[in-house]
């Protein structure tokens, strides 16, 4: 198996006690702040090579957005935990776990959501670039 398969399909907490789901979640937190923190460099670099391009339009990104976006992709994280505790009390060992289906569809929303603004900087910078260029 490789790496990226084994990312995103991990094997699920084998009992599924609130403290093993938490253990289980906590283990790939490390990797998931890699992954979206690397999206958001590229998001950001980006947005910073834009800005050196003719007609060089000011785009900036201030840090205090970026510590916000982390803290709140991290407490969404936290959610993922919460909610497959909360399926495996109500449902027991009748549900299966879905812990890898939810931090696979997590970690991709948030790497999707992390690139969406170099989207919408590549549409500013097109328009600014027009509006430059016809006068």
């Amino acid at each position: 198996m490789t790496a990226l398969a084994r990312l995103l399909f991990p094997a699920p907490a084998i009992r599924r006690s609130p403290e093993k789901l938490f253990v289980w979640w906590e283990s790939r937190r490390p990797t998931y702040n890699l992954i979206v923190g690397g999206a958001g460099l590229l998001t950001l670099g980006t947005i910073q090579v834009l800005t050196l391009l003719p007609p060089h339009l000011p785009m900036r990104v201030p840090w205090q957005v970026v510590v916000v976006y982390g803290v709140l992709a991290n407490a969404c994280y936290s959610f993922g935990f919460m909610l497959e505790s909360l399926l495996a009390r109500v449902w027991g060992d009748e549900v299966a776990p879905v812990g890898p289906t939810l931090f696979r569809h997590g970690l991709i929303f948030s790497v999707g959501l992390t690139l969406v603004p170099i989207g919408v900087a590549w549409l500013g910078y097109l328009l600014g670039a027009m509006k430059w260029l016809l006068g």
